[in-house]
């Protein structure tokens, strides 16, 4: 990518959208195409013709999607599959039309099946059941790397994939129902720690096993693996490390100050036993993330101060 190449982010408004935003305008990118879902409904396939043909970028991100914890995953199972597969297909779509030179698409780490040996590799794709709670979601991010794949076989277009492991930092979503579980954690511990309550709920045994990566070390391995990565196969992105959620509550209780106690509630559902991303590939082509976890939280917490 040249500093004037026309570049699209889709979801700029978004945790990983906006982290690429901002890693683009660090690299001195100046010419970068951004629009809010009020100005332009990625589900509608008119409009986003309409746009690819009239602005013409050479290069695409697509960070755009209807995301959530697994709550909402669980709750809004139709609008999960529907919206996510009608914003990829209309931006993979007709970035082909309009020739883009090279498109990244943004998947999940939720595609893997649920019982896939651990850590992940990118080979398990496809290999068994998956977590039913975000069946819906995954099977769309799937159909993404699918859809990248045979545009690549039948047309040569050059996009390629990336799958994240749980992200979280600037402009994450902390919403107290449909938040994935870390920032959902900072909210719940906030909010007892202002109303000094005794004890604050987590969902679940406490048991799973979650991986994180601060949202800017991704854009990091997003930028690189633009300017050098063209091969069919999606890669992980991670930090290679697992924690418990049990653990992971503690270590948020302890950053935003909570002097309450926890209370796991085994009723409401743990997910996938564990999911760990092998990032060997990635790091491979000389990324590494750069921010711990620790200090991740810290940097979220006072995000979420901010925006509170």
């Amino acid at each position: 990518m040249q500093h004037q190449d026309k570049i699209y982010i889709a979801g700029h408004k978004g945790m990983v959208g906006s982290a690429v935003h901002r890693k683009l305008t660090q690299e001195g990118f100046t010419n970068i195409v951004v629009r809010t879902s009020k100005e332009l409904n990625l589900t509608d396939q008119v409009a986003v013709a309409n746009f690819f043909t009239s602005e013409k970028p050479k290069y695409v991100f697509l960070a755009a999607a209807k995301v959530g914890g697994i709550g909402a995953n669980n709750t809004y199972r139709a609008q999960f599959i529907y919206e996510n597969l009608m914003i990829q297909n209309n931006i993979i779509h007709n970035s082909y039309l309009n020739s883009i030179e090279k498109l990244m698409f943004f998947g999940s780490s939720c595609i893997y099946p649920k019982l896939a040996p651990q850590p992940l590799q990118e080979e398990s794709l496809l290999t068994g059941i998956l977590e039913p709670t975000n069946e819906p979601y995954a099977i769309a991010k799937i159909a993404g790397i699918k859809m990248c794949e045979a545009y690549r076989d039948q047309y040569g277009c050059n996009y390629v994939s990336v799958m994240p492991t749980n992200l979280y930092g600037p402009n994450d979503n902390y919403h107290p129902e449909n938040a994935h579980v870390l920032p959902a954690l900072i909210r719940k511990f906030h909010e007892g720690k202002l109303a000094k309550a005794p004890f604050v709920e987590v969902w679940g045994s406490g048991n799973p096993l979650r991986e994180f990566l601060y949202v800017d070390d991704l854009a990091a391995a997003a930028f690189l693996l633009m300017q050098d990565y063209n091969e069919k196969m999606f890669l992980n992105i991670g930090s290679g490390e697992d924690l418990s959620i049990r653990d992971l509550a503690l270590l948020i209780k302890e950053i935003v100050g909570f002097e309450g106690e926890l209370r796991f509630n085994p009723e409401k559902p743990d997910g996938t036993p564990r999911k760990l991303m092998d990032v060997s590939k990635i790091k491979s082509l000389g990324w590494k993330p750069a921010v711990s976890l620790a200090n991740g939280i810290k940097m979220a917490y006072q995000d979420f101060q901010s925006r509170a």
